[in-house]
């Protein structure tokens, strides 16, 4: 199924982001991740469950060796809006303590759940820590954090598809698209 941005997908909405630019943005983000650790084996968390597809697709495009882990984090529920509390619901299985990590995250929008995720990790004493996130909500930030690599800046409005979800629904669209 291919997309274009600008078409409406299968929600009410026009999408956002079509399939293409997302791929090309992934392989574009994975020479940049290549190019930085050539040597260094990063470890690449993805943070569930939005973020699986764009963690998968980014661990077959980096090309070098690495390793994997997950992590799942609730802040939202079913919501359409984080709740601001953080809670760690799935930890990960293997220590970090002197590892090149790499943080893969769906979407940063308030950075409430990135600053609670980079404080915890750092806590475990990586070698270094990045985060490369899909998409960016800059205008709904309540706490600055790093974006090291970063997908799309949108605007605020409520997005799913690529992994990320409309009530657990419409994660499996290769595309982003938005409910008007």
């Amino acid at each position: 199924m291919t997309s274009k941005a600008g078409q409406h997908g299968p929600g009410s909405g026009p999408i956002q982001i079509s399939q293409e630019q997302v791929q090309a943005r992934v392989q574009e983000i994975a020479a940049q991740i290549r190019s930085e650790y050539q040597g260094r084996e990063p470890h690449l968390i993805c943070v569930l469950n939005g973020a699986f597809m764009f963690h998968a697709d980014l661990v077959r495009a980096v090309g070098i060796p690495l390793t994997v882990d997950f992590l799942q984090t609730s802040s939202y529920g079913d919501a359409k809006q984080s709740s601001g509390e953080v809670k760690l619901v799935k930890d990960l299985n293997f220590p970090l303590s002197g590892r090149h990590v790499i943080l893969i995250e769906d979407i940063v929008d308030t950075g409430i759940t990135m600053h609670y995720l980079l404080g915890y990790l750092e806590g475990r004493g990586p070698a270094s820590l990045k985060v490369a996130a899909l998409l960016s909500k800059p205008s709904r930030r309540r706490i600055e954090v790093p974006v090291d690599y970063l997908g799309f800046t949108i605007p605020d409005a409520f997005v799913y598809g690529y992994g990320l979800d409309r009530s657990q629904l419409d994660r499996n669209l290769p595309f982003i698209t938005s409910q008007e």
